[in-house]
């Protein structure tokens, strides 16, 4: 199943606060693209804004057939 597509754009943020972002990323093993998302969901479910639940990326091998 195809994710659905992402918007891309340019963010500037200041270099230390960039980098706190990669430290917490790395120490959650994830990209820090991610890492922006999830702080980002978990700030607008704090102010309510509910969000519809996206599918990850399927994970592991498929399944066998037949």
């Amino acid at each position: 199943m195809a994710q659905a597509p992402r918007k891309a754009f340019p963010l500037r943020l200041d270099p230390a606060l960039f980098a706190a972002i990669e430290r917490m990323a790395a120490a959650d093993l994830r990209s820090a693209n991610a890492q922006i998302e999830v702080l980002l969901r978990e700030a607008l479910a704090r102010r309510g804004v509910k969000l519809p639940e996206t599918e990850g990326p399927r994970r592991g091998r498929p399944p066998k057939e037949g």
